[in-house]
């Protein structure tokens, strides 16, 4: 029996000796785990890590910043914004802004069938060379534009301030031509783009280069602005250093063809009673001066005349000072204060219908052969 107990009691170390190397075991598969926790809290409160985090997202912050001041380089559009209208123009390369962009005004507007101060104040603006230049014009048309880029390129719809005061002069051209119609029957009623002038000059021939004329005008004729026929010719213009006071209305035939010029001669010739009448009546001559050569009065004075009697014409000709003029053209002026008037229109209708004789006096010289008269009076 000691022998049993001895032994069981050897095979019960035994039992838990076998099992002291499982538990070991165990527990170190789980001391396995731990460290690998322990390390990565480590990792995780270390500092030096997180420097090396902070530093690799500042890096790349940089580096896109970088890469964001590149595009901003390469870009080659630049937005400039208007705060008054709200919108935005578009640069292109190598375009810049220029000057200041005027636009058209907004006060002193006028009813249609009137001209405004604007429209004077434009034109005068005109008659100064540093204003009288295409890149001025284009300013003052709202217009962005380029150092670099022709001005021909510019469209022709971007001057508000120009188009203001074309718009205005037409629709003045359009309420005078419905009240020139009812006084001489011959005018036919066309549109104002029929009767208008360009404001743009002819420089090729010219030693004057200044691009633009100083002036609106307009003429009326049996063929609107253009045609052998005398016509009436409505203008206001600026010359020289006089602030205004030149506004006018002309009527006759200016510089008439060689044809149309030899049969107004032809009918003087054989009979000038007419054509002396008519520029020799009172309220004629009130407003178009007496019919005395020598001076710029009436028909005569112009530049054109001639100093000496025409081929083939005596100098002792009793008609001498009529055949000597190659223009028969007479011109009444007014005020400024006249033009800006809103009767202006009126007034000029009434002009017209003192000179409406003489142009249809000139029409009939013109077209008429002298023969041609004679022969209906022998019938």
């Amino acid at each position: 029996m000691p022998a049993r107990s001895k032994g069981s009691s050897s095979v019960s170390p035994t039992k838990s000796a076998k099992k002291t190397p499982k538990s070991s075991s165990t527990s170190k598969q789980k001391k396995a785990v731990t460290p690998d926790s322990d390390d990565e809290s480590e990792e995780e409160y270390n500092s030096d890590a997180l420097d090396d985090s902070d530093d690799e997202a500042q890096n790349s912050k940089k580096r896109k910043r970088k890469t964001e001041v590149k595009k901003k380089i390469r870009s080659p559009k630049k937005k400039k914004t208007d705060d008054s209208d709200n919108e935005e123009f578009e640069l292109e390369d190598g375009q810049e802004i220029v000057g200041v962009v005027v636009q058209a005004p907004k006060t002193g507007l006028v009813p249609a069938g009137q001209i405004s101060k604007n429209t004077f104040d434009f034109l005068l603006k005109l008659q100064l060379p540093e204003c009288n230049d295409r890149q001025w014009f284009k300013l003052h048309g709202g217009y962005i534009f380029s150092l670099q880029a022709s001005l021909s390129d510019i469209p022709s719809w971007a001057d508000p301030v120009y188009r203001h005061c074309e718009k205005e002069w037409k629709d003045f051209i359009e309420v005078f031509t419905d009240l020139l119609v009812e006084v001489d029957d011959q005018i036919p009623p066309l549109p104002p783009k029929d009767v208008i002038h360009r404001i743009y000059r002819d420089t090729r021939f010219s030693n004057n280069k200044t691009p633009y004329k100083t002036n609106f005008s307009a003429s009326f004729s049996r063929s609107g602005r253009k045609g052998i026929f005398a016509f009436y010719h409505v203008d206001n213009w600026y010359l020289g250093f006089k602030p205004g006071d030149q506004s006018m209305i002309a009527a006759g035939a200016w510089c008439p063809n060689k044809n149309e010029l030899d049969t107004i001669r032809s009918n003087i010739q054989r009979d000038p009673t007419r054509l002396r009448q008519i520029i020799s009546e009172p309220t004629f001559v009130k407003y178009f001066g007496e019919p005395k050569p020598g001076a710029r009065r009436s028909i005569f004075g112009r530049d054109d005349e001639l100093k000496v009697a025409p081929k083939g014409i005596p100098k002792t000709h009793n008609d001498i000072d009529l055949l000597k003029c190659r223009s028969f053209a007479v011109s009444h002026q007014f005020t400024d204060t006249q033009a800006l008037s809103p009767d202006f229109k009126n007034t000029l209708s009434e002009v017209v219908a003192i000179a409406m004789p003489f142009v249809h006096c000139l029409n009939d010289m013109m077209t008429v052969p002298p023969d041609a008269e004679e022969d209906e009076g022998e019938e």
